[in-house]
């Protein structure tokens, strides 16, 4: 351990450990798309922040304090059918947080911004679903406490004051089946948009890897009104395994399986067959942070926060932003040293301290050459405070939807 200090002349409790690189036989990944009702919440919330982020600017010229990372989506009813179906009951979004007043129409203008932010995020995001006949939205927004929107306001040091004692993960590099299913969420949401009206957003990734063989369970909520037929809905599950396995071969995996929407029981009718390309619409309930992490996957095999990142501050909450600089600084030392395998990122805020000053910054290496953690301080030191003294200068990045959150 030692200390290293920012440019603010405070010291870093910088802790590195090596440890011999090991390849565990078993790995799991998922990734929750974008359509899926917990990532709805991700994205609602996140929505919601930037667009008070942006009021804010306007209003006073600087970002007030805010947290609306509390999401809820209670799923509808609807009777899809082949051709086109109807949603009976509308999705209930429940927005709900602590926002100051972004100017003089006080609650009025928080639920007109929570409205207008969750239509558009829907609209851009959902080809199929219409915001305002499929949804309706319940905003719940309040003035924070006193305490933190007093600790929010301080402005004694340098950087911004940790609004909550948390901490942030990240690891680096990816692995090629990490990267695999981030790149195949990724092509099926564009293929939803482009040629594919028939796939809906709402699309769950699982892929096992044991050993080197990998199996993939996707589901797909297929959209009823470019769906004619049981001939057609089966013909939409081929062309999405044809392409998984297509894609697979450039990440070099052994793909030996795909199962497409495996709970389908064509002889009794039942399919994943929707109106509006997401489950929401009837079978599926959703809630911020519950589904992928600031690196866009769920990795029970890697370090991983329960940490809600979407809708925090971008200015002070540590429980975005130091999920988000782990994985940076993780990212930086693998890439600076190429004789680390793998790198892991552990930061430890305190409520009150600024956020370019963690209590503890933790980082593990996993190295084939024999080597002690005082080779690597040096550098590791130098990486880590680059990227916490550059913290308070992200802020635009964020309200811009620059960094990647879910």
């Amino acid at each position: 351990m030692s200390g290293n200090r920012t440019q603010a002349g405070a010291e870093v409790n910088l802790t590195v450990t090596v440890e011999p690189a090991r390849s565990e036989r078993v790995e799991v990944v998922e990734r929750k798309g974008r359509g899926h009702p917990d990532t709805m919440c991700d994205g609602l919330a996140e929505a919601l922040s930037r667009a008070l982020c942006r009021q804010y600017l306007a209003a006073f010229g600087a970002i007030q304090h805010h947290n609306v990372d509390k999401a809820l989506i209670a799923a509808g009813a609807s009777r899809p059918a082949f051709g086109g179906g109807r949603v009976t009951e509308p999705i209930d979004i429940y927005l709900a947080g602590r926002a100051a007043s972004p100017g003089p129409y006080g609650e009025k203008l928080l639920k007109d911004i929570a409205v207008e932010s969750t239509h558009a995020w829907l609209k851009e995001n959902l080809h199929a679903l219409d915001p305002k006949e499929h949804v309706r939205i319940h905003p719940i927004l309040r003035p924070g406490s006193s305490e933190l929107v007093g600790l929010y306001g301080d402005k004694t040091g340098a950087a911004p004051l940790a609004n909550d004692t948390s901490f942030g993960v990240g690891y680096a590099p990816s692995s090629p089946l990490e990267r695999f299913v981030l790149a195949l969420d990724a092509q099926l949401f564009q293929a939803a948009r482009a040629h594919r009206p028939s796939w809906g957003e709402d699309i769950k990734i699982m892929a096992l890897r044991a050993g080197e063989d990998v199996e993939l369970t996707i589901a797909c909520a297929l959209v009823d009104a470019h769906v004619e037929s049981i001939g057609a809905y089966m013909s939409d599950k081929t062309a999405l395994c044809g392409l998984a396995f297509e894609l697979a071969k450039n990440f070099d995996l052994a793909l030996r399986r795909v199962s497409v929407n495996a709970a389908d029981r064509p002889r009794e009718g039942a399919l994943y067959l929707t109106v509006t390309g997401t489950s929401a619409e009837a079978g599926d309930d959703g809630q911020v942070g519950r589904g992928n992490r600031v690196n866009g996957l769920i990795t029970p095999c890697r370090p991983m926060s329960l940490e809600a990142a979407a809708g925090k501050n971008p200015v002070s909450h540590v429980g975005k932003i130091y999920n988000v600089a782990a994985h940076e600084i993780a990212a930086e030392i693998a890439k600076a040293l190429p004789q680390a395998r793998r790198a892991r990122c552990l930061l430890v805020s305190q409520i009150g301290e600024p956020i370019s000053e963690p209590g503890l910054v933790s980082i593990a290496l996993e190295t084939d050459e024999t080597a002690s953690a005082e080779d690597f301080q040096s550098e590791i030191g130098a990486i880590t405070r680059s990227v916490l003294n550059a913290l308070p200068n992200r802020v635009d990045a964020y309200v811009r939807g620059g960094v990647a959150l879910f």
